[in-house]
């Protein structure tokens, strides 16, 4: 049997897998099932549905050779709660040991239900991090014999903003192995993990494509935020010699008013809209007319609204945004043969945590999109975040009042001689002085 040659796994294992109709591992499998259950730490980069779970499932349950202790061996860490039913329900189509009891944590529930759960005995965990370590701070979570934590689909854990929860509860497990899963690597990514997986194994896995889809040449520019992708933008469109006409794509209308606004008056003259917020934007119906009106040099179009966009012969097609079906991105690109004659260019800007949605693009299609430097000119933003600490940093100026320059209870300017409590006036003006009170 495949299993049973390729790998140490226990028969009940290999039983499972062949019953449930998994005849052969998959590449994914192949290449890091040895290494994890020979004890290594690893990083695993692969696309969805190439068999990832599968194997973190095969490698924790593979750990229990008889009865369980009913004290936390393996914590496995997701995005959220879907993906931890998920995780749940391969355990229980593999999993033939009843003695091993899986709790989930995760915001479905109360708390009080959680705790409950943990008390009664758990041998496997599976949790978003944010719900662990909320339980590990009540001291309900016993991390103490964990000897193995999965993290899963890791970048949709930087998606969501997870990463502190993560890293505060892989740094609270002592000596264990270390695994994480992710479709796409990028540095918010390995600014997560490096903490932990210092010396992990890197295992890499393209899986191709069942045919490749005839698309426009592809470039894809990676910008840390938002910021920079205006940046970015509006760079480009400054070049009317070469970007004589393009359409930005957009998800929402109010990012469509945000680019437009943030045009100089000399292109916003020449941008339009299609369904501005604003009834004061530049706006055309179709692409056609804009195809054909000579004002306009750039659209903007929101991925929100219902449009035929006909791209032929338009010199280029900028995905500000990528859109959330990525049916409707390859729709744009895609092209009707396999042709060079095509002048058309797509330009898409991605941020890190777009990365992911990039990479089942290029699965769909069966093309690579073609890596761009960023110019030497770009101005990089700096993230909300950075900002903030760099303010934090910044030293308070001291506004003290030097005690020698002034004396408490007088005005800014010195008072004069005579006027000051002190002065001791003559005998004749004291004489006067006195004269004038009314007694």
């Amino acid at each position: 049997m495949a299993w049973a040659e390729k790998f140490k796994l226990n028969k009940q294992l290999v039983r499972s897998v062949t019953e449930l109709g998994y005849a052969h591992p998959k590449e994914v499998q192949l290449q890091t099932l040895k290494r994890i259950i020979g004890g290594q730490d690893v990083v695993t980069i692969a696309p969805g549905g190439s068999g990832k779970t599968v194997t973190h499932v095969l490698a924790t349950l593979n750990r229990f050779k008889h009865t369980a202790e009913g004290v936390p061996m393996a914590l496995i860490l997701t995005s959220d709660q879907d993906k931890v039913f998920d995780i749940l329900a391969h355990f229980e189509r593999i999993n033939k040991n009843k003695t091993i009891r899986i709790v989930t944590l995760h915001a479905g529930v109360s708390t009080e239900h959680l705790l409950d759960e943990l008390a009664d005995g758990a041998d496997i965990v599976i949790a978003t991090p944010d719900k662990a370590r909320a339980i590990y701070l009540k001291l309900a979570l016993n991390l103490n014999k964990v000897e193995l934590l999965v993290i899963d689909d890791a970048q949709l854990i930087v998606k969501k903003g997870l990463q502190l929860p993560t890293v505060e509860l892989a740094n609270s497990i002592g000596k264990a192995q270390r695994l994480v899963f992710t479709e796409v690597m990028h540095d918010k990514l390995e600014k997560m993990i490096a903490p932990f997986m210092d010396n992990a194994t890197t295992i890499e896995i393209e899986e191709a494509a069942e045919e490749q889809l005839p698309v426009l040449p592809q470039m894809l520019y990676n910008v840390p935020n938002f910021g920079t992708k205006l940046n970015l933008l509006n760079l480009f469109l400054q070049d009317e010699e070469v970007f004589t006409k393009a359409i930005v794509f957009v998800n929402t209308r109010q990012t469509a008013d945000t680019i437009y606004k943030s045009l100089n008056n000399r292109l916003r003259k020449r941008a339009a809209l299609i369904k501005p917020l604003s009834y004061e934007h530049n706006s055309v119906d179709t692409v056609d007319a804009f195809k054909t009106d000579a004002n306009y040099r750039v659209l903007i179009i929101a991925n929100e609204i219902d449009v035929t966009a006909d791209l032929e012969g338009l010199p280029f097609v900028i995905h500000f945004d990528i859109p959330a079906e990525k049916e409707l991105y390859i729709a744009r690109v895609e092209t009707a043969t396999d042709s060079d004659d095509n002048q058309t260019l797509a330009l898409t800007f991605a941020t890190d945590i777009e990365l992911d949605e990039v990479v089942k693009i290029e699965q769909a299609t069966g093309q690579k999109m073609q890596r761009a430097e960023l110019p030497d000119e770009l101005v990089i933003e700096k993230d909300r975040k950075q900002k903030e600490a760099e303010k934090a940093e910044k030293p308070k100026q001291n506004h003290k009042v030097d005690p020698n320059q002034y004396v408490k209870g007088e005005a800014f300017h010195q008072k004069k001689p005579e006027n000051a409590k002190t002065y001791n006036y003559p005998s004749s003006m004291k004489a006067k002085m006195n004269k004038k009170k009314k007694h």
